[in-house]
């Protein structure tokens, strides 16, 4: 019995020691590591995280408000006061604020928009009067323009096309979008493009307002007279301070002028409610838009052009602003120069408490316990950088102007960029380089949803069996929208971006509703979530800054570029069978039309062919990456010596780099990674492998084979580095 007894246990120890493996640790380190998180987590406190929000979303905190720097200030008081290196990085960056807002319907009735939301009786944030900053679209140019309305629905490019097919056209007319569909700066963007000398963007009740559920104070979601701020600076072609393209927005530092900046937008464009909305659509005719079309609002839903007559009157004053970042730095005991960073932004349009204060303070209570761990004698292996970015909101300045400004510094010492912004209940999103999903999915397999008590992998796959989607665990392609953006595509530092939510829906999105009262009520009471955040965050920042090994895992990353590979391969395929199709059905078509010359009707045009893309280059390099990604997953380093682990971490901290190219994508270089961007019309969404997507998708066939060599020759770099990699096993 005493036999059985002893085997019992050592089964046992030895499938807790199996159990317990990590990516990037030795069995011995890996349960120094699990010990160390769990006295994080006991060391979290979610009464930090309300207290702080009280204090930050006080007042709006724009940027070059004196409020905003109050707030950079005492963050780097905590910080230093928690054991951290910290200083305020100052910029100077171009920021337009609005001096005359004037949208008037001049035929075939008269209105004017009221442009001021209600404030809330109930919410004393929305009671600050003048000091909340007016609804407005930051680098809007400025402008005064008389034309017909037309409804153009989200104003994406699907939308023009079936514009084109009802034989509409917006040349030298003022455009109403409806937010959502895209991000916001696509909507003028394609506008301008199409000849538009105007765009209006407003709210429907459809997407955040009434018909999602009760509105503000009642509910979450967007009362009538609510409006979404927000930049439409063209992004896709480069964030960060519009007048000094790739380099730092220092105050000595050159700059464009104004007229020739290209991510100003060419034509006027106001955001607006769905109360200010209404008289404007009403008093459209035209064409009864297609039930797709079709928002909350009681109105029939037409097109135009006209009757209605637009009035619309922009101008801003264009100075420049201080954006205040905060950077703090805990000193690594033993690899010092290899930094993990992880990043916030603190910066709102008006009040911010879900966007980014939510985000911010669970970072700063992650921070706070690492610094507490670092007092009591267990310092980060690697030197842990914080960040408190300004200047987000407008165009992802304050971080894109520090990332420019340190390019040569972050070559040589970044590791990885963290990033969080928003925060609140529901589920775990992850976005991120994919060689970092295996150690996410393992952090995530271990930490508790505060709701269920299961863990945030079962609690999202159960979510997504629900809907009828892939349960398996992943992490999305990051595109932009936040201030991982200049660390993966511009610099290629591994990323990730992750926050909670899904079950924390409203229309306080960008306007003077975003308030400490709405969050705590609707979006985490009790910051259980924030907490959450802290924990899952932490993590990660903790995981990455003590790994004997870097935890960077091939497979995944293997498996998902492939995935994009097949799928542009695809894309080509399906558009040469459409194409082919569309022939033959304007052959039959004027096959009949010339069967009956009295029928006038002219024959529609066939499409032109899509040709067969070679795509054996890349097909070739990727079968070679994957023998080297075999060859590196059957290698084990963490039983390399300790000098020979950091000959492999400092080419390891350097693999994602080989994903990057000199020349950057075709007519925007300042995005350089080759498989991860956000697509030049969609804007924050990612295409993935973008210069061969858009290519083929654009219909540029001779750019699409350029590009398909092109980037057979990053995979056979990226091939090289890693068998660099497997000699060192």
């Amino acid at each position: 019995m005493k036999k059985h007894y002893v085997l019992l246990l050592l089964y046992a120890f030895s499938y807790t020691a199996i159990a317990q493996t990590i990516q990037g640790f030795s069995p011995e380190s890996a349960q120094d590591q699990l010990a160390l998180e769990a006295q994080f987590d006991a060391k979290l406190k979610k009464e930090n995280l309300d207290d702080w929000m009280q204090f930050m979303a006080a007042e709006p905190h724009y940027v070059g408000t004196e409020y905003g720097k109050k707030n950079a200030e005492w963050m780097k008081k905590q910080f230093e006061s928690w054991g951290y290196d910290a200083e305020i990085d100052e910029y100077q960056v171009l920021f337009p604020y609005p001096k005359l807002r004037l949208l008037e319907l001049t035929e075939p009735t008269t209105f004017k928009a009221a442009l001021a939301p209600e404030p809330i009786a109930e919410d004393k944030y929305t009671q600050q009067g003048e000091a909340l900053l007016p609804s407005y679209n930051a680098f809007s140019t400025d402008g005064d323009v008389t034309a017909e309305l037309v409804f153009v629905n989200y104003g994406v490019p699907k939308d023009y096309e079936e514009l084109e097919k009802l034989g509409i056209d917006v040349k030298g007319k003022i455009v109403i979008a409806k937010y959502y569909g895209s991000w916001r700066g696509i909507k003028p963007k394609l506008a301008a493009e199409k000849g538009a000398i105007g765009c209006i963007i407003y709210s429907d009740p459809a997407d955040d307002g009434y018909v999602q559920g009760d509105v503000y104070p009642e509910g979450a979601f967007k009362p009538e007279t609510g409006v979404q701020r927000g930049s439409v600076m063209d992004m896709p072609l480069y964030p960060g301070d519009v007048l000094t393209p790739g380099y730092g927005a220092t105050k000595n530092a050159k700059r464009l002028h104004r007229k020739d900046a290209p991510t100003i937008t060419k034509i006027p464009v106001l955001p607006i409610s769905y109360a200010d909305a209404k008289p404007f659509l009403e008093a459209l005719e035209g064409p009864v838009a297609p039930a797709s079309w079709r928002g909350g609002l009681p109105v029939t839903y037409h097109i135009g052009p006209g009757p209605a007559k637009v009035h619309l009157k922009l101008a801003f004053d264009w100075q420049l602003q201080p954006a205040y970042n905060v950077i703090a730095k805990l000193k690594g005991a033993t690899y010092p120069d290899e930094w993990v960073m992880r990043g916030n932004h603190h910066d709102a349009w008006v009040h911010g408490a879900s966007d980014p204060v939510s985000g911010m303070v669970a970072l700063m209570e992650e921070a706070r316990a690492v610094g507490e761990l670092a007092k009591a004698g267990k310092k980060p292996k690697r030197t842990i950088v914080y960040c408190a970015w300004d200047a987000e909101e407008p165009g992802l300045i304050g971080s894109t102007e520090w990332v420019e400004d340190h390019q040569d510094l972050l070559k040589e010492k970044a590791v990885v960029y963290i990033n969080t912004d928003g925060n609140g209940r529901g589920f775990l999103g992850v976005g991120g380089s994919h060689t970092l999903e295996t150690m996410v999915k393992e952090i995530a397999g271990d930490i508790k949803d505060p709701q269920t008590g299961v863990s945030l992998v079962e609690r999202r796959a159960a979510a997504a069996k629900v809907s009828g989607r892939d349960s398996s665990f992943g992490l999305s392609a990051l595109g932009s929208g936040s201030d991982y953006t200049p660390f993966i595509q511009h610099t290629g530092i591994p990323s990730l971006n992750l926050g909670f939510g899904g079950e924390s829906s409203g229309g306080e999105y960008h306007t003077i509703f975003d308030s400490y009262t709405h969050y705590t009520r609707f979006k985490d009471p009790g910051f259980e979530y924030g907490v959450t955040l802290a924990k899952t965050a932490g993590h990660i920042t903790l995981r990455m800054a003590n790994a004997d090994i870097l935890p960077f895992e091939l497979n995944a990353w293997y498996k998902t570029v492939s995935e994009y590979m097949d799928e542009v391969i695809e894309t080509t395929n399906s558009m040469r069978k459409q194409a082919e199709k569309q022939q033959q059905l304007v052959a039959e078509k004027a096959y009949v039309l010339a069967a009956d010359p009295k029928d006038n009707l002219k024959a529609p045009e066939a499409e032109s062919d899509v040709p067969y893309l070679d795509f054996s280059p890349l097909q070739n390099a990727l079968a070679s990456v994957k023998v080297s990604v075999q060859e590196f997953s059957k290698t084990d380093f963490t039983s390399l010596s300790a000098s020979k682990q950091k000959m492999v971490n400092a080419k390891l901290k350097d693999l994602e780099k080989a994903l990057l190219s000199d020349s950057g994508l075709p007519r925007r270089p300042w995005f350089k990674h080759q498989i991860y961007a956000p697509g030049f019309y969609t804007g924050y969404g990612v295409k993935t492998l973008p210069g061969v997507r858009e290519a083929i998708e654009q219909k540029n066939f001779k750019e699409a084979q350029e590009q398909i060599e092109k980037l057979a020759k990053t995979f056979t770099t990226f091939k090289s580095k890693l068998d660099e990699l497997v000699k060192m096993g």
